[in-house]
This record gives C-alpha cells, sequence and structure tokens, in this order.
C-alpha cells in the first residue's frame, strides 16, 4: 500500500492517504475524521492521524479500490467548526485523484463523530453512505440524511452521551429506512475499537450513490 504524507500548506489540512497498489481510475474516497486528541498543526504531529479507526486496519485486501484520506484538524479549533474547509478539502482530493463522486463515503470518531454527523447534514448530496461513531448531531436537521447510515456508540461512554448517538438515530428512523446502529454494553468512549472493523468497511465501500 502506498502512503502519500502531504504535510506543508499546499493542501487545506495537512492529510495522510493510504493508496492501495494496483488501484484502478476514478476510485472511491473514504475520508477519515480523527478525535479531538488527534488535532495538531501537521508536520510531526500528523501521524496522529493514524492513531484510532481505520488506519488500523486496512491492507491492499480490504481496502481495494479506494483511497483512505485522514486529514488532520488544526489544535485551535474542531471539525464542526471548519466545514466548509472540509468542502473545499474535499473538493481538492476528489479533483486531484480522480475519485468517483457516486462513491464518496464519510466516517469519523468521538470529535470526528460530531463532524461526520454535522458535514452530511451541510453536504449531504457528497456522500454515499456515512459511519459516525461515539458523536451527535442535530437530531431536528436528521431528515436531510438520505443516505446510508452506520452509527455506534458505547453505552457506557462518560466522554460523550450515547444520548447523543440515540436522539440522531431515532429522529432517522422516521425518515430514513438505510440508518442502523449499534450500542455495546460495557463499552465507554472508544466505542470505535468495536465499530470500525473489516465487517464496516466492507458495508461501507459496498455503497453507491444514485445518480
Amino acid at each position: 500500500m502506498k502512503t502519500v504524507v502531504q504535510k506543508d500548506n499546499a493542501a487545506i489540512f495537512p492529510y495522510i492517504a493510504y493508496i492501495p497498489e494496483n488501484i484502478g481510475s476514478h476510485p472511491a474516497l473514504l475520508l477519515h475524521l480523527h478525535g479531538a486528541g488527534e488535532r495538531g498543526n501537521g508536520g510531526a504531529d500528523l501521524p496522529k492521524v493514524l492513531v484510532h479507526g481505520f488506519p488500523n486496519i486496512v491492507n491492499d485486501s480490504n481496502l481495494k479500490d479506494c483511497i483512505l484520506v485522514m486529514p488532520q484538524c488544526p489544535s485551535d479549533t474542531f471539525w464542526v467548526a471548519r466545514l466548509e474547509s472540509l468542502k473545499a478539502f474535499l473538493d481538492e482530493i476528489v479533483r486531484q485523484y480522480e475519485v468517483d463522486t457516486a462513491r464518496i463515503y464519510l466516517c469519523g470518531l468521538s470529535m470526528g463523530g460530531f463532524g461526520t454527523w454535522y458535514m452530511a447534514m451541510a453536504y449531504p448530496e457528497l456522500f454515499a453512505a456515512i459511519a459516525p461513531c461515539c458523536g451527535g448531531g442535530m437530531a431536528w436537521n436528521a431528515d436531510v440524511l438520505k443516505m446510508p447510515i452506520w452509527a455506534f456508540h458505547g453505552l457506557e461512554d462518560l466522554t460523550v452521551s450515547p444520548t447523543q448517538t440515540r436522539e440522531m438515530v431515532e429522529r432517522l428512523r422516521e425518515s430514513n429506512p438505510q440508518v442502523k446502529c449499534d450500542f455495546y454494553e460495557g463499552v465507554g468512549h472508544d466505542s470505535w475499537r468495536r465499530g470500525f472493523n473489516e465487517e464496516t468497511l466492507r458495508w461501507l465501500l459496498s455503497q453507491k450513490k444514485e445518480t
């Protein structure tokens, strides 16, 4: 697997990308948003984006025709405050790698779980599927989310209450038959260890946006 590291100011956010060997033209894209503890300003801070989630399980076999892109949020802000910048970053990545716009996926954990919900609500037309983990959103606005969604939360999470995910999912079930959620008994804030696994990755990469 090829690793692309963009540490300087050539990109809106510094990022690391994993690109499988022998990838075809117009690949899918999985945008992975990290948590608050992995914020930084590029350079020596950038490897923090690899600490949690899908970076730990992907390989040439399971990622296949998809690029995993992991931007780093600056240390003085958070994803929900940078949605317009994330959109510009996403557009830049799509152009650079000639991404198949029918196969763009979004996931995130903790601060990135909030970022996933909010980014998808701000730009629902962009994503074929999303997977928010231990985050939350604006349940009153959840009706805009029509794409397949798989959410995760630990029931013993003392950092972000599982109520945050429950409220989103309960509202979505009124309008989106493609939403599902796993709540984990006895699991705290690190529910990504259970949720961001090979099954979830396969599910994400099997989705395709109707054009």
